[in-house]
């Protein structure tokens, strides 16, 4: 199956309503920075959560996310099993952060990608 990607050029800034920015990392990385408004499942618990999420994929597209674009492309084969809409940010957050693009943190701490 071939993965669809979006690179962080080609995602608008700011980010258009109906675009679900779905973050696989893990809790620290996702603590250190993430996108504004993204939503956080770790790979791991995807399938199993998968269920319980099914109202946020109802979103026009989802870009799904990770460090470099590797766990994200796994969650994305799954998601268009599924028959979600869904899109891998190549090169992944270091690619977003690389171009400039924001990132939040939970805490004090300057936002990174860890």
């Amino acid at each position: 199956m071939e993965i669809p990607t979006a690179a962080v050029a080609g995602v608008p800034d700011p980010l258009p309503e109906g675009l679900l920015v779905l973050d696989v990392r893990e809790d620290a990385e996702w603590a250190a920075g993430h996108v504004a408004g993204s939503v956080h499942v770790p790979l791991m618990d995807l399938g199993q959560r998968y269920a319980e999420l099914t109202e946020l994929f109802a979103a026009d597209q989802t870009l799904v996310v990770c460090r470099s674009g590797n766990r994200s492309a796994y969650a994305v084969g799954f998601l268009v099993q599924q028959g979600i809409d869904a899109v891998n940010l190549e090169g992944g957050l270091l690619a977003w952060e690389a171009t400039g693009r924001a990132l939040v943190a939970d805490g004090d701490a300057p936002a990174m990608v860890v």
